[in-house]
């Protein structure tokens, strides 16, 4: 009887081990300016890092910003990102921005200065797991941007 028992049990928890696979988690993503680089034309080349905290490969596709600095706009950004990212990993979308008026003199004012340039980024970024359906998450991140040493007109 107690054989009996045991094996029940243990055919029990071994069914209930092979039922479950690994946890998909799936967490909003993050979104901030890695690189901020100041072209001789006035535009800017930003490099945005794209966050993936997801147990799970994510494609990051449509993203709408505002980026901010204060109560300033200093640029407005929309992209088709169209980029696979890892589980729980980050990788860099490179894209040209048309900064404002007002944008183009914070970033100058800030590399002349070397001082700090602080920022907000708001909007949204459509994203999917890589088999799954298409969600968007709100963009909401606050950073500042610093003069690269030994390199000119670049903000990280």
């Amino acid at each position: 009887m107690r054989a009996r028992l045991f094996l029940l049990a243990l055919v029990a928890s071994l069914l209930t081990a092979c039922s479950t696979g690994p946890v998909k988690r799936i967490s909003p993503p993050q979104v901030s300016v890695a690189q901020l680089s100041v072209q001789a034309d006035g535009q800017w080349q930003m490099d945005l890092r794209l966050q993936n905290f997801s147990s799970m490969a994510m494609r990051f596709e449509d993203l709408q910003l505002e980026v901010r600095s204060g109560d300033e706009v200093l640029a407005r950004v929309q992209t088709n990102a169209d980029l696979s990212v890892g589980a729980e990993s980050a990788d860099i979308h490179a894209l040209s921005v048309q900064p404002t008026a007002t944008g183009r003199v914070l970033a100058a004012s800030a590399l002349a200065d070397a001082r700090a340039l602080p920022y907000q980024l708001s909007g949204k970024l459509q994203a999917s797991p890589v088999d799954g359906r298409t969600r968007e998450y709100p963009i909401n991140f606050r950073s500042s941007l610093h003069p690269a040493p030994g390199l000119s007109g670049v903000l990280r």
